[in-house]
C-alpha cells in the first residue's frame, strides 16, 4: 500500500511542512511545564500549544471536545486534503486510531467525578470523551464518512497493528483508501509516572544512539495520521510494502534504519541494528518520548523517501562511534525501515520503499 497523504499535530506546530521543517532545523528545547506535584519547579515536556488546536473549521462540531479528540481530528482532515481526495471518495473510507494510552486525562478526570459526585452525578459528556474510540467517532463525524472505524490500543506496537488491519483493508477491497494514525496526549497523571518511574532528561535531550538499558525521556504528544491506497500514483510520498512484528532477522538491509526512542523501554536491543553497519537516524527529539512515536518516524521516512533527502539526527552523542546520520543532504535513497523494540525483545519493522528516477535526484 501507499502513502498518499500526511497530516499532524504536535509540538512544533501543525501539518507536515511544519514536521519537514523541524526535521531540518533539527532540536528545539522543549517547553518547561511546572511539575504538579512539586509546584516551583519544572520538567520539561514537547506539549502542542492552545493555538494549534482552534481551527472553527474543522472542529466546529466539537465545541465540548477533549485535546486528544482534537489533535487526532485535525491531523486526519490535514492527511485527507494533504492527499487531495475530495468529499466523495469518503463513501468508504476507512478509518484507523492507534493509541497506546488513550484519552487518559479524560478517563482520570471522569473517575475523578466518580470519587467526588457518585456515580449519579457523573457528566455524560465526561464519560463519553472518555472512551478511546471517542477520536474516531469525531473524524467519521468531520469528514462524513459511513466507513469502517476501529480504535487499536496497545503500548507498544499499536501503530503497526494499525497498518497490518489497513492492509488487510485494502487487499480485501474492503476500502480504496484508509485514513489511519496514531494519538497520544501528556496529561498530568503521564507526567507523574515519567517522574516516579522513569529517567526525566531535564536538559531536554533525547538520546536516541545510547542504547541504554534506562534511557532518558522528554514526555512528548501530538497526532500523526496518513491516507494509505492501493493505487500507485507519482503523487505518493511512497510504499509501504511491509509491516512485521516478530523475532526474525532481517538479511535484506534497507539504505537507513530509522529507530524509536520511547524512553519507557530497554533500548539496549537496538545496538544489534547498528551492528548491521547500516546509517542510522533516530528523530524522537523532534516530537519527545511517545510509545506511540513510530507513526511520527514513518512521517519521517515518507518525507525523505518522496524529497530524496536524509535529515540530520537532532542528537549525535554517539559513544558507540555507529554510523548515523550527521549532516541533511541530497542523495539517493530507496528504502528505508523503522525499527521499535518491546521490553521483551519482540521487534517491529515498517518497511518503506520508492522507485527512483534517476534524473530527477540532485546532485
Amino acid at each position: 500500500m501507499y502513502i498518499a497523504g500526511i497530516g499532524v499535530v504536535f509540538s512544533g506546530g501543525r501539518g507536515i511542512d511544519h514536521f519537514e521543517e523541524s526535521l531540518k532545523q533539527g532540536w528545539i528545547p522543549p517547553s518547561q511545564n511546572e511539575r504538579f506535584f512539586l509546584p516551583g519547579q519544572k520538567m520539561p515536556v514537547y506539549q502542542v500549544d492552545k493555538e494549534t488546536l482552534t481551527d472553527k473549521n474543522r472542529l466546529k462540531k466539537m465545541r465540548r471536545a477533549d485535546r486528544f479528540s482534537k489533535m487526532a481530528t485535525i491531523a486526519a482532515c490535514d492527511a485527507f486534503y494533504d492527499s487531495g481526495l475530495s468529499p466523495e471518495k469518503t463513501t468508504n473510507l476507512g478509518i484507523i486510531v492507534a493509541t497506546a494510552f488513550g484519552p487518559h486525562p479524560t478517563t482520570f478526570r471522569f473517575l475523578d467525578d466518580i470519587i467526588d459526585y457518585s456515580d449519579a452525578g457523573v457528566s455524560p459528556i465526561i464519560f463519553s470523551h472518555s472512551v478511546h474510540n471517542a477520536a474516531a467517532s469525531y473524524i467519521a463525524s468531520a469528514l462524513k464518512t459511513n466507513g469502517p472505524a476501529l480504535t487499536v490500543t496497545q503500548f507498544h506496537f499499536s501503530f503497526h497493528q494499525a497498518l497490518i488491519l489497513a492492509q488487510a483493508w485494502i487487499r480485501e477491497g474492503r476500502c480504496e483508501h484508509v485514513l489511519i494514525g496514531s494519538v497520544d496526549e501528556c496529561g498530568q497523571v503521564m507526567e507523574y509516572i515519567y517522574e516516579k518511574k522513569l529517567k526525566i532528561a531535564f536538559d531536554g535531550k533525547i538520546e536516541p544512539f545510547n542504547f541504554s538499558a534506562s534511557p532518558s525521556a522528554v514526555p512528548g504528544e501530538g497526532s500523526m495520521f496518513f491516507i494509505m491506497t492501493g493505487s500507485d500514483s507519482p503523487k505518493n510520498y511512497c510504499q509501504v510494502t511491509d509491516v512485521i512484528i516478530d523475532n526474525t532477522l532481517n538479511n535484506n538491509k534497507p539504505d537507513i534504519y530509522i529507530l524509536d526512542a520511547d524512553g519507557m523501554t530497554d533500548e539496549t536491543a537496538y545496538k544489534n541494528t547498528a551492528a548491521t553497519g547500516v546509517m542510522l537516524a533516530g528523530y524522537a527529539p523532534v516530537f519527545g518520548s511517545m510509545m506511540t512515536g513510530s507513526a511520527f518516524n514513518c512521517a519521517a521516512a515518507a518525507l525523505m523517501l518522496k524529497k530524496q533527502i536524509i535529515y540530520a539526527s537532532p542528537q549525535q552523542e554517539n559513544r558507540y562511534a555507529v554510523n548515523i546520520c550527521k549532516q541533511t543532504r541530497k542523495t539517493m535513497i530507496s528504502s528505508i525501515e523503522c525499527v521499535k523494540h518491546d521490553c521483551i525483545e519482540k521487534k517491529a519493522i515498517i518497511k518503506l520503499k520508492k522507485q527512483i528516477e534517476l534524473g530527477n535526484i540532485a546532485p
